[in-house]
């Protein structure tokens, strides 16, 4: 193995291919910031060549980018053999690499292209040649090199032997078709490592059997220089290496030194999700939201006493945090574990108490989050931990075809009464900025961002059941969910809002009360 891995992030171009996304200019030039910036990729393909007008400025701003940062020779464009079209095309975006695609199974150059090894050798050397005297440097793609290696093995040496003598950084060997199991990929590796000693690979694994991040490990370990991902796993079909997976494999199982950092690689999945619209599933690895959640009250009791049940993957390694499940399955120990986050103590009676309804509500299939309890504990106990300082007094929805929705609300904070009107793209979004404007604008404060909003359904098709709206919110640093339960989905979004405005309210009423203690204290006389 070698001691340092190079990583090339290929989300902008084959992530895009994945089904129904499609990234916009500018959000093509974030993503391009946050691989190299924040995560610090080494490198990272951005577009195949002449896809669209769309495409080109993407390429064209990203490059400019690049070139200001000193980025320039990171970033990599898919070119094909087609008589210097995409080589024009990419030195008119203002890049420097191109990832030539060339056929690396015998079938792809005789079914596909029609043509013979050795017609397709001259016209990928042409291709180098006019890509040399433009300035650009050349990677290879043998497309369809796992096929070619398990069909016509011999095809792949001769076309890697006309071409080892010619200025081609990287020979690329793809699993186009996710073919390959650990074993093959590593017998595959290692013959082209020892073959070509003097020549550098990339291996670039598709996730049809669900075997891309161990395909990788494999490949890793039969001294394969570089490995592409994408962020999420995104990609043709099922997906490529999803790059938070492969780098914790590497971290951990390969001891194999990288320049990713860990801590941003959530961030970076988020935001990626929110630009395609693909969830992450919730047990995805690393990224996914339970991975870092335990949900049986014997691992939370396993976690009090000496981290029984933690491993190698703590969550503060990707700026993440550990949680506790609220269910009929937690137990008491999952519930303290929450408390404890909010501060609050109970004694033994009242935390059966509280246990038992919180396993009642488990049985009825509704979802309990860590902000919910205090609302628990006052329905429970009659006792309300904490002061309600945000009341909702009245509201007015209005829709109507051809217009956009309106919203009037009236609330209360603390015994002070504020109106506002707004419209919005939705009844909740105009809801939601009318509450802004009150925050903002009326009370100079700042206002919680909304990172995810997601609605629970029952199955079956009933129009009046139940409906779990769950917010994600971020405060200060802070990031929190809120649910609300009604038959309306609207009203369980408003629902989870209030929780949300009381929640700030109380923080606001520490921070307030904190920021007085200090400034009394600092005055009082020596």
């Amino acid at each position: 193995m070698v001691k340092e891995i190079e990583i090339l992030d290929t989300t902008l171009r084959d992530g895009e291919q994945t089904s129904g996304v499609s990234f916009a200019v500018r959000e093509k030039l974030s993503i391009a910031r946050l691989l190299l910036d924040e995560l610090h990729v080494n490198r990272i393909e951005i577009a195949s060549a002449r896809v669209s007008e769309g495409e080109f400025e993407a390429v064209r701003r990203i490059a400019a980018w690049a070139a200001a940062r000193g980025y320039l020779d990171r970033i990599e464009v898919l070119g094909f053999v087609d008589n210097g079209l995409s080589l024009k095309w990419i030195q008119d975006a203002g890049c420097k690499v191109i990832n030539l695609l060339s056929k690396g199974s015998l079938r792809h150059c005789e079914l596909q292209l029609k043509k013979t090894p050795q017609q397709h050798i001259g016209d990928i050397k042409k291709a180098i040649e006019q890509a040399t005297k433009a300035g650009i440097a050349v990677n290879l793609y043998l497309e369809d090199w796992s096929n070619g290696m398990r069909q016509s093995p011999d095809y792949v040496y001769n076309m890697i032997d006309a071409l080892r003598n010619e200025p081609i950084l990287r020979f690329m060997i793809p699993d186009t078709l996710g073919i390959m199991n650990p074993d093959t990929c590593y017998a595959a590796c290692r013959d082209m490592v020892e073959r070509y000693p003097d020549l550098r690979f990339d291996f670039h694994a598709h996730n049809d059997y669900d075997l891309a991040v161990a395909n990788v490990a494999a490949a890793v370990k039969a001294g394969i220089q570089g490995i592409h991902t994408t962020v999420n796993g995104l990609g043709e079909r099922a997906g490529n290496a999803p790059l938070s997976s492969v780098i914790a494999v590497l971290n951990d199982q390969l001891k194999v030194g990288n320049s990713i950092v860990e801590k941003n690689i959530n961030h970076v999945s988020r935001m990626v999700e929110t630009y395609t619209g693909i969830h992450i599933p919730a047990n995805k690895p690393i990224v996914g939201e339970n991975v870092f959640t335990q949900c049986a009250g014997i691992h939370a009791d396993g976690d009090n006493k000496n981290n029984l049940y933690f491993n190698d993957l703590l969550p503060e390694r990707f700026g993440r945090v550990r949680e506790y499940a609220l269910g009929k399955m937690s137990g008491k120990a999952n519930i303290k574990k929450n408390l404890e986050t909010l501060g609050i103590d109970l004694d033994d009676d009242a935390m059966r108490k509280v246990t038992e309804r919180i396993i009642e509500l488990g049985d009825k299939k509704q979802a309990v989050t860590s902000e919910d309890l205090p609302y628990i504990i006052a329905d429970v106990l009659k006792q309300d931990l904490h002061e309600t300082k945000v009341h909702i007094l009245n509201y007015n929805l209005s829709l109507a075809y051809g217009l956009r929705p309106v919203a009037t609300i009236k609330i209360r904070i603390n015994d002070q009464e504020y109106e506002e009107t707004a419209s919005g793209d939705g009844q909740y979004d105009a809801f939601m900025r009318a509450i802004r404007n009150i925050y903002k604008k009326q009370l100079g404060r700042d206002f919680p961002m909304l990172v995810n909003y997601s609605v629970s359904i029952p199955p079956g098709g009933r129009t009046d059941a139940f409906v779990q709206t769950y917010i994600t919110w971020e405060y200060r640093g802070d990031t929190f969910k809120t649910r609300g339960l009604d038959a309306d989905q609207t009203e369980a979004a408003i629902k989870a809002t209030l929780k949300m405005l009381n929640r700030i309210e109380n923080m606001q009423l520490h921070i307030n009360g904190v920021t007085h203690e200090s400034t009394s204290s600092s005055s009082d006389p020596a």
